[in-house]
């Protein structure tokens, strides 16, 4: 038997293989997948989906001077397998291995890096209007998926896609929700009437024939186009893109070969903005993704025969622990309400769903509307809680300054996922909100330390009727440290042990790590004042005032970029109230996009782990061995 997947390493390998061929690769597509998935995780299901669409697309154009953007990107695998990175998928999103997103600089066939929703279509028009003004004629094709088409932004790019007019091919993904009925064979007859040369020509000729005909062939014309518009609203699904100004074809079967192919040679002269309505199956192939392809959209290592991850933890996750005490709270007050933006799984909040029905409201990839729906609740005196990942959370900047916060409406933000989440790398990475929400007036934001201090704040946050935002990172909830049976205070820190030289003020569970360095420097004669900030916005300024007083250093500690952080912050304190005693050492991620791999590397590579912040004290402090007194 023949492997074919062997044999391809570029687009063209494909070109001159049959229908029956390409089956056969797409079944060892699916192999490789499953099998290569299951070793470094990664996105599963969605790629298992989309195998012969993306077959179907290289074999009918010409990449890469034909181009293709992929919406989110983490249905890309296939596409990588085709462009020369086979090999490469041993490393995949692993540090210095394989994206598992798009990546101009990873090779010449990933157009636009990608890794939010709803971006391609705005990235594709682009790139054809590029073209335009270049003289280029080359092909352009948006892959978006269902899910993205709840974005407004897709929308908006549909609508300017439209008034542009040039040439551009949306594919729409629809692998799970159903946007429109499948018609049976009257849809098929007319996408294949509709995309077939003889027809195109035919319609051209007449439009031209008519027009040349000043009355009557105006006439015609405009009978012809009732006509055709009549037809279309009896048969077509597809009206609301046609009433934008897209050409609709659909819908296809996207695992059908042969049907893709026909309509991608046959589309590939028609003009003007055209939408292909493609239906696929997430996890196609692989029962275990079919049957539950929410569970195997992104996993971790896991076994091919059974399914289950190869290693799971018996321990309480953050979002578990988050998603658990707001139904704690919730049972007490009927006014709280739980949001989320398609991540009700992801946020913890799928108990939640269950248990309060009417007061659990998923807005779908829609962050902006979700942060304004939430102030427009708040407006009426609700207590909505926001849950979101901080790498989402960016997308809604301009409501959170406007119409939360200029409002002062008392809307919590769960931020889950902050500070960096190891394998998605730049795009997934939680490194910008402290910065991005620290410097708004009328935000507070905290980070807990643990578990318990996660629950405290929540309760805290509920009570507060101010915006309030709450930072936590990805993974197992800690468990280090008591539970302080005191009360969370508004703006007050927690002192962890008191010493003098140097203090260490940490944010969030990076406490662990500022611990540590501290039992190094113990060991160099250094006792170090160790600081659980607990809020980032307000400082707690009679705490930094007295760590000023006691200490020649103050090395702030966070999961997060340096600049704008809250090390910033505590620098501009320190200067704007004439503090000039003391030296602030800043600890956090650099001024860069940071790459993918586990956190732990990436605590390690930035000296932020607990060696790192000894080493960086040390160094600063200009001290080699044991100090001297």
């Amino acid at each position: 038997m023949t492997h074919w997947l062997k044999q391809v390493n570029f687009p063209e390998d494909i070109k001159n293989m049959d229908e029956k061929t390409l089956k056969q690769l797409a079944k060892e597509i699916r192999h490789f997948l499953v099998k290569s998935v299951s070793k470094t995780g990664g996105h599963l299901a969605s790629n298992l989906g989309i195998v012969e669409l993306t077959l179907a697309l290289h074999y009918c154009f010409d990449l890469p001077e034909d181009k293709i953007v992929w919406d989110v990107g983490h249905q890309a695998y296939v596409h990588k397998l085709l462009t020369g990175r086979k090999k490469e998928f041993s490393k995949l999103r692993q540090l210095n291995g394989l994206s598992g997103f798009p990546k101009p600089n990873e090779s010449e066939y990933d157009v636009f890096a990608a890794g939010h929703s709803s971006t391609s279509i705005s990235a594709a028009l682009g790139i054809a209007k590029a073209r335009d003004l270049k003289g280029e004629n080359n092909h352009i094709i948006a892959v978006i998926g269902d899910g993205a088409m709840t974005g407004g932004l897709a929308y908006e790019a549909l609508n300017n896609a439209a008034k542009e007019n040039t040439n551009l091919i949306v594919i729409l993904n629809d692998n799970e929700m159903s946007i429109s009925n499948n018609v049976g064979a009257m849809s098929r007859y007319l996408t294949h009437l509709r995309t077939d040369s003889a027809y195109i020509h035919a319609k051209e000729s007449f439009q031209n024939f008519s027009k040349k005909i000043p009355i009557v062939g105006n006439v015609a014309n405009f009978i012809f186009e009732k006509m055709r518009f009549s037809a279309k609203f009896m048969f077509l699904p597809g009206m609301l893109f046609e009433e934008m100004g897209f050409h609709y074809i659909g819908p296809v079967d996207g695992h059908n070969l042969g049907e893709l192919t026909e309509v991608f040679q046959n589309v590939k002269q028609m003009r003007g903005p055209l939408l292909i309505h493609v239906k696929t199956k997430k996890g196609k192939g692989y029962p275990y993704a079919e049957q539950q392809s929410s569970k195997y959209h992104g996993v971790g290592k896991f076994d091919v025969k059974t399914g289950k991850p190869l290693s799971q933890s018996d321990k309480e996750d953050y979002s578990a622990v988050f998603g658990k005490k707001l139904m704690e709270l919730a049972e007490k007050n009927e006014n709280i309400l739980a949001l989320t933006a398609a991540m009700a799984s992801g946020t913890g909040l799928l108990e939640f769903q269950k248990k309060f029905p009417e007061r659990f409201f998923d807005v779908a990839i829609a962050e902006q509307h979700g942060v304004t729906f939430s102030a427009g609740l708040a407006s009426q005196g609700m207590t909505p809680v926001f849950a979101v990942y901080s790498t989402f959370l960016q997308r809604a900047y301009d409501q959170i300054v406007h119409d939360v916060c200029m409002q002062k409406l008392p809307v919590v933000f769960a931020v889950d996922r902050a500070g960096v989440v190891g394998a998605d790398g730049e795009t997934h990475q939680g490194v910008f909100d402290i910065a991005y929400l620290s410097h708004i007036p009328n935000m507070s934001l905290l980070s807990p330390k643990n578990k318990w201090e996660l629950e405290d704040m929540l309760a805290f946050a509920v009570e507060l009727k101010k915006p309030v935002a709450i930072r936590y990172p990805r993974g197992t909830a800690s468990e280090e440290f008591e539970r302080n049976r005191e009360k969370i205070v508004y703006g007050k820190s927690e002192i962890i042990q008191k010493g003098k030289e140097v203090a260490l003020l940490a944010e969030g569970h990076m406490l662990s790590f500022a611990v540590e360095a501290a039992e190094r420097l113990k060991q160099q004669n250094i006792t170090a004042f160790v600081v659980n900030m607990r809020f980032l916005k307000p400082l707690d300024e009679s705490m930094l005032k007295e760590v000023a007083n006691c200490c020649d250093y103050v090395v702030t500690v966070e999961d997060g970029l340096k600049q704008g952080g809250f090390g910033s912050k505590v620098l501009e304190y320190y200067s704007d109230n004439g503090i000039y005693n003391v030296k602030v050492i800043r600890c956090g991620f650099p001024d860069k996009f940071i790459q993918q791999g586990t956190t732990e590397q990436l605590y390690h590579i930035y000296e932020l782990d607990g060696e790192g912040i000894y080493n960086t004290v040390i160094d600063k402090m200009a001290l080699k061995g044991k100090k001297e007194i």
